[in-house]
């Protein structure tokens, strides 16, 4: 909100158009015309009523799962947040959500990619060897 004040945008959670001010191109805002000001407002809000609606129901698919882990239910947040990062984080690279960002910013998310696979195995093989332990 104290963004939102700072940088008087607040208006665009409800209007339809934006202010030249607020263009996507900085340095072209005078040149744009008043038709590319528009904003999608229903299509904003359905969307986001959609996404809502899909985090409501990861919880709910995250419980039902949960229950069939059985012994191994220790295991189920960790996978179930690692597997959120790690394919979001794969559908933001393939949709090129960090184009324009430097090689230090994909280092870094490669980076926890990575930590989050390996500790994702170390789980796995700890599990498997807690079976093999019992029998």
């Amino acid at each position: 909100m104290l963004l939102n004040l700072k940088n008087r945008s607040g208006y665009q959670y409800f209007s339809s158009h934006i202010r030249p001010e607020h263009a996507p191109a900085p340095g072209a805002a005078a040149n744009v015309p008043p038709a590319d000001l528009k904003v999608p407002v229903l299509a904003n809000y359905l969307f986001s009523a959609l996404a809502g609606i899909c985090w409501y129901f990861q919880f709910f698919f995250y419980t039902m799962g949960a229950t069939q882990m059985g012994k191994y239910d220790f295991a189920s947040w960790t996978l179930y947040m690692a597997s959120i990062i790690i394919f979001s984080t794969m559908w933001g690279w393939i949709l090129h959500e960090w184009k324009g960002s430097g090689k230090k910013a994909h280092l870094l998310i490669g980076g926890g990619i990575a930590t989050l696979v390996l500790s994702t195995i170390i789980i796995g093989y700890g599990t498997y060897l807690k079976s093999q332990a019992g029998q």
